[in-house]
């Protein structure tokens, strides 16, 4: 891991002010339905509950204000994404008044784009899967002058990285924590708060079965592309970042493939046990958890719930009881 990544408690302390001067804390609550189902004590980070519906909005702040005092004049940014990190980039281009570019692959989530467009991002559909449309924001940052944003980057690990702060403080102590893998920001703000904070809690990544990427990563110890074919598209990543493998290698217990099926029975668990709205990436992690329900009995579980942005389509055929198509 690259020393880039690394932050100091007063770093992660001042990115949490950032944030909360934007949001308030999001919840963090111990669901008896969710215990009887796993036989142990489940604490839910509510990560849907921010104003984009996803944990990636901390991310985006904290990168853009870093932007914002370093350049005085910015041209724009421009970004790929399947949702969440485009409204991050999108919320925070808003709140700094920088103008935001976003290209999303081609049949990318209706919803999601229009709440793009709702924050004021010029949206360009360009490709099959985020890979492409990465490559395409990359060949327009050139063409145009903007500044490319990627999906993993110091400033955005760090931003997401209040998440697991303010988890850690309100759960107590945890055994392990389930957390789900995109680009990787997420888990591995989690891991290096874990480490910062001396804290024994085990992290567990969290990947589709049908893009496993990361986990044949993590097993053949170097980056391994696959194309990814699942319908939880916030985990749709077939090109791993060597930067985010490098930390979750470190620092991850394990990592924990879940099939469509599971993802989908998750999103109706959280639903009929909660009351939470969450996308297939979203529900992954209490995916994962009841998968392994037999290992954690009587033990405190953490599990994070990243992101409520689900098409009605797809929300319509899962609480139907079936599983959508990729």
């Amino acid at each position: 891991m690259t020393d880039a990544y690394r932050f100091t408690l007063p770093e992660l302390e001042a990115a949490l002010a950032l944030v909360r001067a934007h949001m308030p804390q999001t919840p963090a609550y111990a669901w008896p339905l969710l215990a009887a189902r796993l036989g142990a004590t489940v604490f839910v980070k509510h990560e849907n509950h921010t104003p984009v519906g996803a944990f990636k909005i901390r991310g985006g702040l904290v990168h853009f204000d870093r932007l914002a005092r370093e350049r005085a004049n910015l041209p724009g940014v421009i970004s790929a994404t399947r949702g969440n990190h485009g409204q991050s980039l999108a919320y925070a281009g808003g709140v700094f008044g920088v103008k935001v570019t976003i290209v999303v692959p081609h049949g990318n989530s209706v919803e999601k784009n229009a709440a793009m467009r709702a924050l004021g991002a010029d949206l360009i559909e360009h490709g099959a899967n985020f890979d492409e449309a990465r490559a395409e924001a990359a060949r327009l940052a050139q063409l145009r002058g903007l500044v490319f944003v990627p999906s993993f980057h110091p400033d955005l690990v760090r931003g997401v990285a209040t998440y697991a702060l303010e988890f850690f403080r309100q759960a107590g102590p945890l055994d392990v924590v389930y957390a789900p893998i995109g680009l990787g920001s997420g888990l591995c703000g989690l891991i290096l708060t874990r480490d910062l904070l001396g804290l024994p809690t085990r992290i567990v990544g969290v990947v589709a079965a049908r893009a496993d990427a990361y986990a044949r990563s993590v097993e053949a110890g170097a980056v391994v592309t696959r194309t990814p074919a699942t319908f939880a598209d916030g985990m749709a990543v077939g090109n791993p970042s060597a930067d985010a493998l490098a930390i979750i290698r470190a620092g991850a217990d394990r990592l924990v493939r879940v099939e469509e099926d599971e993802i989908a029975q998750a999103m109706r668990i959280y639903h009929e046990d909660t009351h939470n709205m969450a996308e297939p990436a979203g529900a992954a992690a209490l995916a994962a958890a009841l998968k392994e329900r037999a290992t954690l009995a009587g033990g405190r579980v953490g599990v994070v719930l990243s992101g409520a942005n689900v098409d009605r389509a797809v929300a319509a055929e899962v609480f139907a009881g079936r599983t959508p198509a990729a």
